[in-house]
């Protein structure tokens, strides 16, 4: 038969104009196969029984006293058994061979993987499962209310068996000359599928049932989570039985050829609709749970860790928390979500696995963010700067937006995440824009996240500054400050001066501002705060200059630059030059300072020149318009 192959293989690839010939010897060949191949697996099977398979599962009292293991008979087996068996083994793999060569020629596929998955089940020991089922069923279906007796029995069967599996068959195997086929896994694969059909059709076929019936759907809801519990449980001791903790792990679990088989999970990837079902009962669970503790203040509390005395590499590990300065709900939100998403990780089925994470991890972040969103409204920050409990606690939920941010950005650039959202561009589901940000897993959740952290970030800078604006809009309408030279006639120009009285009050609420949210506000956001809020004050600042076309003495000059001073003095803390921040105040002290015949010349220049911007760029002015430089040259006031 392989020699027929061999010629049928060189057809294809010299002569694929003979499709009909390959037909016909085709037809023949599964002719063949027919009348051989039921013959060869009734000869293996009674060779099996002649060998005393399936041994016993359960021992008795007095047995248990004396042996823990199952006996295994073909450890046991004899010379001339040992010989008959390995003959009929090979020549089932032979034929297994042969037949999964005729279909690749057939469907002319040459997918390595694909050959890897076909070999996950090799008919030898299909045929060493298939007569333990029936066994094993028949103790199934008296724990059909005990599942877990079912998965013990399940496992104690693998484990018992696996290490004469691998010694007597894995030798055979390479004699057969199987590639990349491992006896251990085709082994545990042929259990967990044993295992998923009679849970499939005996049990989650009647729990999906009853859960159509409204008044049993509490119950149903138990031991379906139970259920799972459980599975979740044997898929990761059968897959230990492989060893698969190892590193390789990481790399091989995360495509779907390789763990497929090796999964009880593989249930809920033929039936969508049960799987709808185990993620709605999930997330009903998972909200349970965070809906506790959204009721303790506590966890909307910042917590504050003392870092005084702590080295560098401790300043390390807590520099995500202490950085971020999330409230504690903002962290058990994560480890709930990362919980949940953990659950489904030996499905076998990517595409699964991505649908199932939607349901209900994506779910309930959407779900957390209304709240995120209601909580911040219900905080109203006031212009009296009275109410630090609203401004801590607006702190805290942007901090929670920024370190749930920080978390599904490094989740989304994990390989099992990039993974699940090609399968769902393949699996045709459409794509939201045509940026870089398709290939993340959590993209809307990010984009959504990224927004509400401005906006509220906004919104703290808009109250800010609108107080600001109350409290010195006396300051910058009242120009007999800057404009009145009498008493001051002999005054040294180097002369400390004292900040203005209108514009204290402003000055220090707008410290006090900062101050209580530098303590309370994460990092990055905190910078961006202040750099906006320095931003703002310097457009504002200049803008009523010039509006008002407020008059300045050489002394209200002075008075005005040590005013702009305190201000600037207040950012010293957060940047080293903060002064870099207020390019346009900067911009009007350093008119201000130009001398009278300086003043004349550019007034000429900018009047008759129409390129004025280029001769503002020769006196450092690139911040004010021509008109604004006119209006505040204009506005100088000269003594004799």
């Amino acid at each position: 038969m392989n020699d027929i192959e061999e010629v049928l293989i060189g057809v294809v690839k010299f002569h694929p104009q003979w499709y009909c010939l390959l037909m016909s010897v085709d037809i023949r060949v599964d002719k063949i196969l027919s009348a051989l191949r039921p013959q060869i697996f009734a000869d293996h099977r009674a060779l099996l029984v002649s060998l005393g398979w399936p041994p016993k599962l359960l021992l008795s009292k007095s047995e248990n006293d004396r042996i823990t293991d199952l006996p295994n008979p073909l450890v046991l087996m004899q010379a001339d058994k040992r010989k008959n068996y390995s003959r009929s083994f090979i020549a089932l793999c032979a034929l297994q061979h042969l037949q999964k060569r005729r279909e690749e020629r057939q469907l002319n596929n040459n997918n390595l993987i694909e050959i890897d998955t076909h070999y996950k089940q090799l008919w030898a020991i299909d045929e060493l499962v298939s007569p333990l089922a029936s066994r094993m069923e028949y103790h199934f279906t008296k724990w059909s209310e005990q599942p877990e007796y079912m998965f013990a029995l399940a496992y104690k069967v693998t484990r018992d068996f696996i290490a004469g599996i691998d010694g007597v068959l894995q030798p055979l195997i390479d004699k057969a000359r199987l590639v990349s086929c491992s006896a251990k896994e085709a082994w545990v694969s042929a259990v967990v599928q044993m295992l998923s059909g009679f849970l499939e059709k005996n049990v989650f076929s009647l729990l999906a049932e009853r859960y159509k019936v409204k008044h049993l759907k509490s119950n149903v809801s138990s031991s379906w989570l139970h259920l799972v519990d459980l599975t979740i449980a044997f898929d990761k001791k059968m897959q230990s039985l492989l060893n698969l903790e190892t590193c390789f792990l990481a790399v091989s679990e995360s495509f779907e050829g390789q763990s497929r088989g090796v999964s009880v999970l593989s249930i809920f990837c033929n039936r969508p609709d049960w799987l709808k079902i185990w993620a709605k009962l999930e997330f009903k669970n998972a909200w349970k749970k965070l809906n506790t503790e959204l009721k303790d203040e506590k966890s909307w509390v910042i917590s504050r860790i003392c870092k005084p005395g702590i080295d560098n590499n401790q300043e390390y590990l807590l520099s995500a928390v202490e950085d971020n300065k999330a409230p504690p709900i903002a962290e058990l939100f994560l480890k709930i979500i990362w919980d949940i998403i953990e659950r489904c990780k030996t499905m076998p089925s990517i595409l699964s696995r991505a649908q199932f994470i939607r349901f209900t991890a994506g779910r309930l972040l959407w779900y957390f963010f209304k709240l995120l969103l209601f909580q911040f409204k219900a905080k109203e920050l006031r212009l009296d700067n009275s109410d630090n409990v609203a401004i801590v606690m607006m702190c805290g939920l942007i901090n929670a937006a920024r370190y749930i941010w920080i978390k599904l950005q490094e989740w989304s650039d994990v390989i099992e995440f990039l993974e699940m959202k090609i399968a769902e561009n393949d699996a045709g589901k459409p794509i939201q824009d045509n940026t870089m940000d398709n290939g993340c897993f959590f993209n809307e959740e990010i984009r959504s996240l990224s927004e509400m952290e401005t906006n509220w970030l906004m919104e703290i800078i808009a109250v800010v500054l609108r107080q600001f604006e109350m409290l010195s809009s006396e300051y910058v309408q009242n120009d007999d400050i800057f404009k009145d030279n009498k008493d001051f006639t002999n005054l040294r120009e180097d002369v400390d001066l004292v900040v203005s009285d209108d514009f204290v009050e402003a000055l220090y609420a707008l410290k006090s501002w900062l101050q209580t949210v530098k303590i309370n506000l994460n990092r990055k956001d905190f910078l961006d705060l202040w750099r906006s809020i320095a931003e703002g004050l310097d457009h504002y600042m200049s803008y009523s200059i010039v509006r008002n076309e407020v008059w300045f003495s050489k002394v209200g000059a002075n008075q005005f630059e040590a005013d702009i001073q305190a201000l600037i003095f207040i950012f010293q803390p957060y940047c080293v030059r903060p002064q870099a921040f207020f390019p346009c105040i900067g911009e009007i002290l350093k008119l201000l300072k130009l001398k009278k015949e300086e003043v004349k010349l550019m007034q000429s220049l900018l009047s008759n020149n129409e390129n004025g911007f280029e001769c503002l760029h020769l006196y450092g002015i690139s911040n004010l318009s021509v008109k604004q430089v006119l209006q505040v040259l204009r506005c100088k006031i000269w003594v004799g």
